[in-house]
């Protein structure tokens, strides 16, 4: 389904008859006749709506009739008004499809084990995102520990020295907190009776702890490099201080192609793995025709998430694999697929997408948000609940349980689901498999500039290219896999309180930049800089993945904006319309 963007499309003709509000269903198939009909009826089209296949539009009311008879349309349906800002989100708002209410009661089964006294407590769940804000449903005590904070936010500079920045593990960009409220929310009053209640927010996970990593910035900016060090802090903390962590979620990806036998980021992945930790990855919002799952979604070892989308129906005998969700190569498709499509979950205020997107707001508390990314955080709630169950599983095991036990969807692409959506009333009652996998490993031995794909992070007209890491420095992969392999990457630090306190990455202060490979930094400190080679804004973006492929159903894949032009207009010298955006993954 596409959607002209907001205030795109304008009224053809003077209307005839007060304007209404209308919900437009488009049929399969339909391209952008609705919405081309909808202007030349001299209405104007406005906002998406993913989750049902349509969007909204103003119209003169006499001209309902021959909307309904426009080839293409399944139904046209007056709007009532919604209060989206109220203080109180109605019951009907969390028991809708994509709530996670629905999410974990009807769709998933988490209830089903929760009905055991499973829920996820005693399995720490590391979170390499955008950081963690304390909002209610994740402010209990142990709720949230706090890691090293490697983003461009985490120290504020000036002539006297660096600081840590009031933003330091915060959650600027709005990301972070949507996902972990999906793995591991819970609201301060939710017990096990409640937990059956609407109006109480519960993830998937809620017993279990999230530990934070805050990579990406308030514009979503990071680098491969950094990503790395946080996945090699998580491998080698993961039973410090008290920690028990069993899972990572990694909604991050870039559209690099190399082997993943020699890519640096797969290898990262594959040190997790084995040491343990069940790694889940975001398959790619790239949609249909992808050539392969992002790095480092496609990794044979870790369990490849692609999204699911309800249709607004609790059967999910009709549920479909959206567009946007990435099929995969043929040789590495997704591995099963979960609830991705307009989920709703924890809102970061303030935080960019918040700020972006106050349409997407549901409440004063919740923000709906759609992509592989959900997804992703769903399979790590469910991989933590199954974990407590069987805390002597294997990642190989679990992973082999979430598949064997997945339901096919009928009517889904058969490629693209995978093993199907995840069933954890059938995982529940199952037995563990005995399962090995005997991929051949990743070396690490590739380059890091293949690793980042077709994007750089970039600041005053330098690029981060080439074999450097975020920090400057030349970037040695046999030093370094050595050290990763050895679990000696990080040194000095400790946790403290729930915070990651001091820490030096290879012996190094992160933050600190030095010359190398002919490319100099001019002793730039990256608190508040933002990296990237697209500019948004004035900011910049790189061909990363950190987020939901939708926001209020707004598509940003890399691929098309839904197959519509953008008014024939450029952003930024670059076109939006039917051409790719430089191939970069706006999720």
């Amino acid at each position: 389904m596409g959607v002209v963007g907001p205030g795109v499309a304008q009224a053809s003709s003077d209307a005839s008859a007060p304007p209404v509000s209308v919900i437009v269903q488009e049929l399969s198939g339909a391209g952008n006749a609705p919405e081309r009909a909808v202007v030349a009826l001299g209405g104007t089209v406005e906002e998406p709506l993913g989750l049902i296949g349509g969007f909204t539009a103003t119209l003169p009311a006499d001209r309902l009739g021959a909307l309904r008879s426009t080839a293409g349309i399944a139904a046209v349906t007056e709007d009532a008004p919604i209060e989206l800002l109220g203080t109180k989100v109605p019951t009907e708002v969390l028991d809708q499809a994509g709530s996670m209410f629905r999410v974990t009661h009807e769709v998933t089964g988490a209830t089903a084990m929760w009905e055991k006294g499973i829920n996820g407590k005693g399995v720490d769940v590391a979170l390499i995102d955008s950081g963690v804000v304390p909002v209610e449903g994740l402010s209990d005590k142990d709720k949230i520990v706090h890691g090293p904070d490697l983003s461009f936010e985490a120290q504020v500079c000036d002539v006297d020295g660096c600081e840590a920045s009031p933003q330091t593990n915060l959650d600027t960009y709005g990301h972070g907190t949507h996902l972990a409220g999906i793995i591991a929310g819970r609201d301060s009053n939710a017990n096990p009776r409640t937990f059956r209640d609407p109006n109480t927010f519960a993830g998937m996970a809620p017993g279990s702890r999230i530990v934070s990593l805050k990579l990406a910035d308030a514009y979503g900016a990071t680098d491969v490099s950094q990503v790395i060090a946080g996945i090699d802090w998580v491998v080698q903390n993961k039973n410090r201080k008290g920690l028990n962590i069993r899972v990572l979620n990694l909604s991050f990806g870039t559209d690099g192609v190399q082997d993943y036998q020699l890519d640096p980021l797969t290898y990262a992945v594959e040190q997790a793995w084995h040491a343990g930790i069940v790694v889940v990855v975001a398959a790619g919002n790239g949609g249909y025709g992808t050539p392969q799952l992002n790095n480092p979604a496609y990794d044979p070892y870790v369990i490849a998430v692609g999204g699911a989308d309800s249709r607004g129906t609790y059967d999910v005998q009709d549920d479909i694999v959206p567009a946007w969700s990435s099929t995969g190569d043929g040789a590495r498709n997704p591995d099963v697929v979960a609830p991705g499509a307009s989920i709703v979950s924890l809102r970061s205020p303030g935080s960019y997408l918040d700020e972006s997107y106050p349409n997407a707001r549901q409440g004063e508390r919740f923000f709906r948000g759609s992509g592989t990314s959900q997804a992703a955080a769903v399979v790590s709630g469910a991989a933590a609940l199954l974990i407590q169950q069987r805390p002597e599983a294997t990642p190989d095991q679990i992973k082999a349980l979430l598949m064997s036990t997945a339901q096919r969807l009928p009517v889904a692409d058969p490629i693209a689901q995978g093993d199907g959506i995840i069933d954890l009333r059938a995982a529940r009652d199952a037995a563990t498999p005995q399962a090995v996998q005997s991929w051949p490993r990743a070396t690490g031995l590739g380059t890091l500039e293949g690793a980042r794909g077709t994007a750089n992070l970039e600041y005053e007209g330098t690029t981060l290219e080439g074999e450097i890491d975020v920090r400057g420095q030349a970037w040695d992969p046999a030093t370094w896999t050595a050290a990763s392999a050895a679990r000696t990457t990080w040194t000095g630090g400790e946790l403290r309180k729930g915070v990651w306190t001091g820490g030096a990455w290879n012996g190094t202060e992160w933050f600190v930049t030095t010359p190398g490979d002919g490319v100099t930094w001019n002793g730039r400190t990256w608190g508040g800089r933002t990296w990237g080679s697209l500019t948004w804004a004035g900011r910049t973006w790189g061909g990363r993945t950190w987020g939901g492929d939708a926001w209020v159903g707004r598509t940003w894949g890399g691929d098309e904006w839904a197959g519509r032009t953008w008014g024939g207009r450029t952003w930024g010298g670059r076109t939006w319309g039917s051409a790719l955006w430089s191939g970069v993954d706006w999720a």
